[in-house]
């Protein structure tokens, strides 16, 4: 598992946590949220926190086995704004004092093979990171991604999708295999120190990817927030911010099978 240092998602997930709860602040909680046409922003928030609490107790006792949702403590979401507010940032606060008394390598269960608690600090960082993006849209909030965070949750995002556990849950992600063709996705607006471009082959052994300026069958270019919102499907790959080049339908067959 690649990625940013544990502290770094630490800190991460404090600051997407409080940006996740000021695009709440105001805003009327029965809200339909249009990237999760199933829940309303209070359900939203319940999925956010419900997880990192989740999270929370899976390293806390050093679980080596998925803890059902029911024998987590302090899961009851409060209904009105203030309460729930205050329950947002304390799941948050309890997850990363857990994290950081437990460090990155502590032996947990997850559901990829990275059994460690650094899995948890980056997968609870980059699932804030999106469902920020959820809120801000339901809401009618502006949204920027930080530019590290962005590229690490695409990296992130399709070490999930290519895993051998990902496929066997959800049988669709092995229809990404191919027979060589290329996505080139290329974020426009990073700096270039960041490498915030990825070439993905689809081989007939699965999915292959890396970072890479390179020529693809199908190229999506759009600022790096875009590109994160795309690729996590929140938002369609018609939008006027984007550019697609080349054999669309590569690109549509990968998101209609990347849908969690």
């Amino acid at each position: 598992m690649a990625g940013l240092d544990h502290e770094t998602y630490c800190s991460h997930i404090v600051a997407e946590t409080e940006g996740f709860r000021e695009a709440l602040r105001g805003a009327d909680l029965e809200t339909t949220v249009p990237t999760c046409p199933e829940w309303t922003l209070w359900r939203l928030a319940q999925h956010l926190g419900g997880g990192n609490l989740w999270a929370e107790e899976i390293v806390r006792s050093r679980s080596t086995e998925a803890l059902p949702f029911a024998d987590v403590p302090g899961l009851q979401t409060p209904q009105d704004p203030e309460g729930l507010d205050a329950w947002l940032a304390d799941g948050a606060e309890r997850l990363v004092a857990t994290l950081r008394e437990a460090g990155p390598d502590a032996s947990v269960w997850t559901f990829t093979a990275h059994g460690t608690s650094g899995f948890w600090a980056r997968r609870r960082a980059c699932e804030t990171l999106v469902h920020r993006a959820d809120a801000a849209l339901a809401a009618g909030r502006e949204y920027q991604a930080p530019a590290e965070l962005a590229a690490d949750a695409i990296d992130e995002w399709l070490e999930i999708v290519s895993s051998p556990e990902a496929i066997a849950f959800r049988p669709s992600l092995g229809e990404l295999s191919g027979k060589g063709e290329t996505l080139h996705l290329h974020a426009t607006d990073a700096p270039p120190e960041l490498g915030a471009e990825w070439l993905i082959e689809r081989t007939p052994d699965g999915v292959r990817w890396r970072r890479e300026h390179a020529k693809g069958d199908v190229a999506l270019r759009g600022t790096l927030t875009d590109v994160l919102l795309v690729f996590n499907r929140r938002l369609p790959l018609d939008s006027e911010r984007l550019d697609v080049i080349g054999d669309r339908s590569l690109l549509d067959h990968w998101l209609e099978r990347t849908n969690f």
